[in-house]
């Protein structure tokens, strides 16, 4: 997710029908630039090489959000159910999108689905194989402390930074309740899918959101061919 507004001017975005390397690329009715779902990152046209801002956002179905969120608003597209048109054989195919791969790397299996993390030039990625036994995990990448946290019913994932203003640095486990965290050096309570502190001596701290996505590791290495991979 991104913020639209670029130097205080909103921008308006739609679907190409173009592809880079398998993933989607947007353009601009302001300016008709090329810009890929991926990198948030203008590729083509007057705004190329323009960066969006990047937006935390959390992946959920519809029950947990609406019970979360009861009053909130919803896109209806035209059509009613559950519709897929992807389900017919292409989740359980080995096959790298639609347009074949364009580096090889056999580290994962083609479809295994990751959260992808970008620090500067530095990307990581954590495969779903390894966060189902360890949904809550502290790391250090290119020295920035981290926290991915894991929802394995809603297959997707959240990265904070661990530092605080202060430089305090801090290590993470899941809550007792659902959606929490719990910090081991204040043993203050969080909100996993905010990353705000809503209880003990740090409430009302924000932990910094990192950029992330959940992504299929076919596309994910296609772009970052130099990408590190949790565990190896």
């Amino acid at each position: 997710m991104y913020a639209r507004e670029i130097d205080g001017r909103d921008f308006t975005f739609g679907v190409s029908g173009k592809l880079i390397r398998n993933v989607l690329v947007m353009y601009d009715r302001q300016t008709n630039s090329l810009w890929s779902q991926l990198l948030g990152e203008a590729v083509a046209g007057e705004m190329a090489g323009t960066k969006l801002e990047f937006v935390s956002s959390w992946m959920t179905t519809w029950a947990d959000w609406k019970a979360q969120y009861p009053e909130t608003l919803a896109l209806q597209k035209g059509y009613y159910g559950s519709r897929d048109p992807y389900s017919r054989g292409y989740y359980g195919s080995p096959d790298a999108g639609v347009i074949g791969e364009t580096f090889s790397d056999g580290r994962l299996y083609t479809k295994e689905f990751v959260v992808g993390v970008e620090l500067g030039e530095v990307a990581i990625a954590y495969p779903f194989s390894a966060l189902n036994s360890q949904p809550v995990l502290n790391d250090v990448v290119a020295d920035v402390p981290l926290v991915v946290v894991f929802a394995e019913g809603d297959a997707s994932g959240l990265v904070y930074g661990r530092t605080l203003a202060d430089g305090r640095v801090l290590t993470f486990r899941a809550g007792s309740a659902p959606r929490t965290l719990t910090d081991d050096e204040t043993g203050s309570t969080w909100e996993a899918t905010s990353g705000r502190a809503t209880a003990g001596s740090l409430a009302g701290t924000h932990l910094t959101p990192l950029k992330s996505t959940t992504i299929f590791w076919f596309g994910w290495k296609d772009f970052h061919p130099e990408t590190l991979l949790y565990g190896q």
